[in-house]
């Protein structure tokens, strides 16, 4: 049976890792504005504050890994009162080497490992939306792994590159997010995976989208009456049983459109639809634009 979570992060298609090496020490603040783009941070030694946009403040130390999938502006500082120096990562320049803040020379408070990469999915937005806005997991060894060698293979322009870095952050990021309690999450795609009854539908739905799926049948596959199944799996993921499998079906529909070798006919069948006239239309409505012109603009 499908793995929604692994489905997701395939589709999000994630790319061209950067990463740099980050410490402070001292009295140094530092406030990064709204980047857009995934971003991650895994802390190599010491401690320090990390604020994000609409999140409560965090005590970041040596063995935790944040992830932020949309990276809102946050600030990252020591622990003494500071006015935080401005980073707009848009414009500032690459840095060659490691990133001192505060006071130079010397042991640093912390030294991170900060990085970001690119979701290439035209769908990034929707799929996003079911993840959590900030994933901040502590004391997990095998992401401390995953983050030294993407760091290593970031630096090293080595035959390979570019898929090794595809392969490592796919990992990395199913591993932080199955990492994260999907009991505490927000409501979106890990908190439904959390309830074992909804679960088991999400699975119904990724595993066959083709099928015509009704809420009745899904809430027989979880077990649950048709009501308490509407209402469950509403507050968890976010949006109506039905508002997600079209959603899904459209995002794979534009996965198919983008490879060019599948006809517009194949790609309704594909995702549940009786005929290319029905899927188009379906499709206009959510995109804004007919299949064909969307597979010629790709």
């Amino acid at each position: 049976m499908n793995d929604p979570l692994s489905e997701v992060i395939r589709l999000l298609q994630p790319q061209a890792v950067f990463s740099k090496r980050i410490s402070g020490a001292g009295r140094w603040g530092v406030r990064y504005s709204d980047f857009g783009q995934p971003s991650f941070c895994a802390v190599l030694e010491g401690s320090c504050l990390l604020a994000v946009d609409g999140q409560g403040p965090l005590t970041i130390e040596a063995g935790d890994f944040v992830l932020l999938p949309a990276t809102p502006g946050f600030t990252m500082s020591g622990f003494e009162p500071v006015t935080p120096e401005w980073i707009d990562p848009k414009l500032t320049p690459a840095p060659s080497g490691e990133v001192r803040h505060g006071t130079r020379g010397g042991r640093p408070d912390v030294r991170l490992l900060g990085g970001y990469f690119v979701f290439e999915s035209p769908d990034a937005a929707l799929l996003v939306s079911l993840l959590p806005a900030l994933v901040h997991v502590r004391g997990v060894e095998r992401l401390s792994v995953l983050v030294r060698l993407v760091g290593e293979e970031s630096i090293e322009r080595r035959s390979g590159r570019d898929l090794v870095l595809t392969r490592l952050v796919e990992v990395l990021l199913i591993e932080a997010l199955r990492a994260t309690p999907g009991e505490d999450a927000p409501a979106g795609l890990l908190r439904g995976l959390a309830d074992a009854r909804l679960a088991q539908a999400m699975r119904q739905i990724h595993g066959d989208p083709a099928r015509a799926w009704t809420v009745a049948q899904l809430a027989k596959k979880a077990a649950l009456s048709r009501s308490a199944f509407f209402d469950r799996f509403t507050r968890a993921v976010g949006q109506p049983p039905m508002a997600y499998l079209l959603a899904w079906r459209m995002a794979l529909a534009k996965d198919l459109l983008r490879r060019r070798d599948v006809g517009i006919a194949e790609v309704a069948e594909r995702v549940g639809y009786g005929s290319a006239s029905t899927f188009s239309t379906a499709f206009l409505r959510h995109t804004g634009q007919p299949p064909g012109r969307y597979a010629r603009g790709q």
